[in-house]
């Protein structure tokens, strides 16, 4: 039963439209422990959250969407740490850009485009346009 938890899909909470996340509440978007995500802040280098006072880290949107993608590289496609990292490389590079997955092509999709404009507001349809190609991710299936 222990590889059957691998393999199943888990129905993530939309993100929400912000600056920046909490560990707490990057823990409870994308469903993994807070403690992981710190040993994954020192497995793979592309994860640099902000930290504040404290040592008080604070993770963007963009964060939030690699975190998501880490975790379902690890616990629903399988990869190990060095072959999540590995993968994350090859499609930051551009190499290796067909599917691990036949079926979810858009999985792999590019790195995307930071949400914030100069101004520091939010692009909102750009913002919505991500989190609904995020939610046809997470439910795999499309009508």
């Amino acid at each position: 039963m222990a590889a059957d938890k691998h393999t199943e899909r888990v129905n993530l909470p939309p993100i929400p439209a912000k600056r920046y996340f909490t560990i707490g509440e990057v823990s409870d978007l994308c469903a993994v422990k807070p403690h992981v995500l710190r040993y994954w802040e020192q497995e793979f280098t592309q994860l640099k959250p902000v930290k504040r006072r404290g040592n008080r880290r604070y993770y963007q949107h963009h964060e939030v969407l690699l975190i998501r993608r880490i975790r379902e590289l690890l616990y629903e496609q399988g990869f190990t740490i060095n072959g999540a990292r590995n993968r994350l490389d090859e499609l930051r590079h551009g190499v290796g850009a067909a599917p691990v997955q036949a079926a979810e092509p858009e999985v792999d999709a590019p790195v995307v485009p930071p949400l914030v404009g100069t101004a520091g507001a939010v692009d909102v349809p750009s913002l919505r346009r991500e989190l609904q190609s995020v939610l046809e991710i997470l439910h795999g299936d499309k009508p």
